[in-house]
């Protein structure tokens, strides 16, 4: 047996639905978001789990929460796991960016993984933080299943990581979508990408009616 960990990226917020910038704002779910916590437990809790990883904001917290109660197993906060801080970007849309930081947007838009929003992160120090985690991960359970559960682009960036694929590119190569699973397997070749971004556990009705 190997270690597979599953991905599952918070549920439904004011911002994802808006699309507005949040990596430090820290929002609770919408009842969307919640009923996507709810449908996770569902349709994973006959697995065996070994431990769940969380970000310890109020949308990830909310979203594992009822998943680690419903099997038993305590959660585990990382600070690595949050989602990436897009500083002066904050609370607004693609479009206020364009208009007020253009030149910082087009720079981040050509290398994401050197080029950090005005006061925010660069991918490449989001990597650092949150492979650290899956780094103790492996360490602590060389076999069974984890659950990691973060945020968009900072799971982009954790499967970038580990499959390879440049930095630069982790919005262009893997779309991560509010309530999505992914899943890795770790064999004798390394990691082994099994699912991206599924949700199709959460129905049509339900994906119809939350952001992305």
């Amino acid at each position: 047996m190997s270690l597979t960990l599953y991905f599952l990226c918070h549920g439904d917020t004011i911002y994802s639905r808006e699309g507005r910038y949040c990596g430090a704002l820290n929002p609770e779910l919408t009842p969307e978001g919640q009923e996507v916590a709810n449908a996770f437990v569902l349709a994973y809790q006959s697995i065996r789990w070994e431990s769940i990883y969380v970000s310890p904001t109020k949308c990830t917290l909310a979203t594992a929460k009822p998943f680690a109660d419903a099997v038993a197993v305590q959660m585990q906060l990382r600070g690595g796991l949050q989602e990436m801080n897009f500083g002066v970007w904050e609370d607004h849309c693609e479009e206020w960016v364009k208009e007020h930081h253009l030149k910082n947007y087009l720079n981040w838009i050509n290398d994401p993984a050197w080029y950090a929003p005005k006061k925010g992160e660069r991918a490449v120090e989001v990597a650092s933080r949150s492979m650290l985690v899956l780094s103790e991960i492996r360490e602590k359970y060389p076999e069974g299943n984890v659950l990691v559960v973060s945020h968009q682009m900072t799971t982009q960036i954790m499967l970038c990581s580990l499959l390879g694929i440049d930095l630069g590119r982790y919005r262009d190569r893997i779309e991560i979508l509010a309530g999505s699973v992914s899943q890795v397997k770790f064999g004798i070749h390394g990691p082994l990408l099994q699912k991206l971004g599924d949700r199709a556990y959460l129905g049509s009705e339900l994906v119809s009616r939350i952001g992305i």
